[in-house]
């Protein structure tokens, strides 16, 4: 099984229905915080389920889902098929855009997924995706010296939060003996350091790298926006 495969099957990485609700409801909600105006043309880069994507598409002009899992896809334009300018599309569809037709990409939870060099790969067709003076913001980011046990603390944190504190522990334990903890031993988790992912944006050929508030509920984690040379 791959990353891929695991996220194109049936998982239990959210703890319940609530838990996923409003997990995408904050995901949404920072995605619109980096949206340069209404008219633009966005691209979410590894989206997930995007249950909140129609509060992104009411924000900008065009919306671009791109999601690796053909289930997954399927899925969203069943959602969000009825909204004119939101266009789901894999991969290989991004690539095929013609060049300088973005304002925005934003990449959230998606980096930890993939190698070094594909990462680079990524990097360097976003730029070219991008207008002049598109913006790039790579959130959820893991620093190598945050620990699972962090990250189950934050999930914790959110759940109380959020109201799902009983299905938190619960899937906390399924977790534990599920197939995401198999291929994270099995592939690892990418990481980086601030230092590290500010190199990369920065070779790729991006300007004005900064770091942001993350996305979604865990501090421990970073983001960072840049911008393509105008």
């Amino acid at each position: 099984m791959s990353w891929r495969d695991f996220w194109n099957g049936e998982h239990s990485i959210y703890v319940s229905p609530r838990h996923k609700t409003l997990h995408y409801r904050q995901i949404a909600k920072d995605l619109v915080g980096q949206i340069p105006a209404s008219d633009a043309v966005v691209l979410d880069h590894g989206c997930g389920e995007a249950l909140s994507a129609d509060l992104v598409a009411a924000a900008c002009g065009k919306l671009y889902l791109c999601e690796a899992a053909p289930n997954v896809r399927e899925r969203l334009r069943a959602m969000f098929g009825r909204i004119g300018h939101v266009a789901v599309v894999s991969a290989e569809e991004v690539e095929a855009l013609p060049e300088a037709t973005l304002d925005l990409v934003v990449a959230n939870s998606l980096i930890q997924y993939l190698g070094r060099e594909e990462l680079a790969a990524l990097l360097r067709s976003w730029l070219a995706k991008l207008k002049p003076g598109g913006k790039l913001v790579i959130a959820d980011v893991i620093p190598p010296d945050v620990s699972p046990l962090t990250d189950a603390s934050q999930l914790l944190a959110f759940a109380w939060r959020g109201g799902f504190l009983a299905a938190a522990l619960a899937g906390l334990v399924r977790t534990a003996f599920s197939d995401y903890r198999k291929l994270r031993a099995q592939y690892g988790l990418s990481t980086y350091t601030a230092e590290q992912i500010t190199a990369l944006i920065a070779q790729a050929g991006f300007e004005g790298i900064a770091p942001a508030r993350n996305f979604g509920h865990n501090p421990h984690r970073m983001t960072f926006a840049a911008r393509r040379p105008g």
